[in-house]
């Protein structure tokens, strides 16, 4: 690969006075070999370039981690708690920070890297797709847009796709795609229907409309008033969410099949059958979001395959293009057809670049035999994992499907986190902050999973530490 330069990594090694407040070559940056590997990577910040070389010593040349982290509260927005971790450099499932540590990364960037780090196919669809084109807006057609949407239609219930750039904003175009199929196909009605159903632990995404359906009061009281007409039921109760769904009034029920943010609960089949029939009844629409479940990720290509029930809407995003920005909602041709020129839009969707990677991990995700390891791997990994950690006294209960698990505990999560990222792995939490979530490559081996087992087992005497 050849040398990418970024204007922050120009002159590093000269005398010259480009950010020098910022770089002292005595002080602030140190020379490290990381497990033999033949590259050398300079990071700056968070800029990673790489270039193949001949040199005997391969090395990695990086700002002391803690530099970063004291200019990152300088210069960005504190919106993020982040992990004390500077990350520099990753390869399938093992992650490295600035110091040259090791993880083993169970998190995938919050269950997006479903193909590790810098899988091959990907990287070259990536820069092939680079080297010709980019960027082009949704003024003009592109090609790898449109093969992206062709694959998605012929494996998934949808007749149409639309793009956007991330989980959020496909809940989003659901939204209001929804509202828009109301008025088109009541038009007559002085009043169609406009208001929604959603669930309790639920997670729809950060911007106001996905927000409004996100059911944890914190995420949305700071920023209220949402949009209005949300109402939130129990998740996986028939007898209450059937009194709310109703013709002329509801526009469109969304679920996740299983909630990721939320603590890992999977739906039960006879639920999703029942909002299926109960939408149908009442003329409104089934949105499944499957942004943090679908894709691979249960072992089935689509998450709400498994319970035998199909929406009209889906919305997908975190593992679709393998680490770049994309976001799409699937839709029933019934749905499309109220949808007209102006209704919606975005600048960057569905660009060339996102589109090609995307296409490459779809590929690769959507193998029978790939689907079927994830299916194996998880269940494994589940037994694997009550056998040695199902007796603590701490862990209520241990559950998931496919390699989407979580862990719930008595306790706060964070100090078994914290303890097993001080051992080399990361992990997340999840619900109110007592669950593990775990959420690794989908191409992690039988013996790395055994290996993340091992630790956690090991790192649960810091609950102990922390409940006394």
């Amino acid at each position: 690969m050849s040398s990418i330069q970024s204007p922050l990594q120009i002159s590093l090694s000269q005398s010259g006075n480009i950010r020098r407040r910022w770089f002292n070559p005595e002080s602030q940056r140190k020379v490290i070999k990381i497990n033999g590997v033949r590259r050398t990577t300079t990071v700056v910040a968070c800029i990673n370039a790489e270039t193949n070389n001949s040199a005997p010593d391969n090395v990695l040349i990086v700002e002391k981690s803690k530099e970063v982290m004291e200019a990152e509260k300088r210069v960005l927005v504190g919106t993020y708690a982040r992990t004390p971790v500077v990350l520099a450099s990753g390869s399938g499932c093992k992650l490295y920070d600035a110091e040259g540590k090791e993880y083993l990364d169970l998190s995938s960037g919050i269950a997006v890297n479903a193909l590790g780090h810098g899988d091959h196919d990907w990287v070259k669809a990536v820069v092939e797709q680079a080297s010709v084109l980019t960027h082009v807006s949704n003024m003009y057609y592109s090609i790898p847009q449109v093969e992206l949407a062709k694959r998605l239609v012929a494996s998934s219930f949808a007749d149409r796709v639309f793009f956007t750039n991330s989980g959020t904003e496909a809940n989003e175009a659901a939204i209001k795609f929804s509202r828009k199929f109301q008025r088109h196909s009541n038009p007559d009605a002085k009043e169609p229907a406009t208001e929604f159903i959603s669930f309790t632990n639920s997670f729809h995404g950060r911007t106001m409309g996905a927000l409004a359906l996100t059911s944890k009061e914190n995420y949305r009281s700071p920023f209220e008033p949402v949009m209005p007409g949300v109402t939130f039921v129990e998740y996986g109760n028939i007898e209450a969410t059937k009194k709310l769904i109703q013709r002329g009034k509801t526009a469109a029920v969304f679920v996740e099949p299983i909630q990721g943010e939320g603590g890992i609960y999977s739906a039960k089949k006879e639920f999703l059958q029942f909002l299926r029939s109960a939408c149908d009844d009442a003329e409104a629409l089934l949105v499944f979001d499957e942004v943090q479940c679908g894709l691979g990720r249960t072992g089935y290509l689509w998450a709400h395959e498994a319970f035998d029930v199909v929406p009209d809407i889906m919305t997908l995003a975190k593992p679709l293009a393998g680490g770049l920005p994309i976001g799409a909602a699937l839709v029933t041709e019934r749905v499309a057809s109220a949808i007209t020129f102006g209704d919606h839009g975005s600048t960057f969707a569905g660009s060339p670049l996102v589109c090609n990677a995307a296409i490459a991990v779809l590929d690769k995700i959507s193998k029978p035999s790939f689907l079927a390891s994830v299916s194996k791997k998880g269940q494994n990994f589940i037994e694997t994992l009550k056998q040695k950690l199902g007796s603590n006294p701490h862990v209520k209960e241990i559950r998931g499907f496919g390699l989407i698990i979580g862990i719930e505990l008595d306790v706060p999560a964070s100090p078994l986190v914290d303890a097993c990222r001080g051992s080399g792995l990361l992990v997340l939490t999840a619900g109110k902050g007592n669950i593990v979530r775990l959420v690794p490559p989908l191409i992690i081996t039988e013996h790395e999973l055994d290996q993340a087992v091992e630790i956690l087992s090991k790192s649960l005497s810091a609950l102990d530490s922390n409940s006394s």
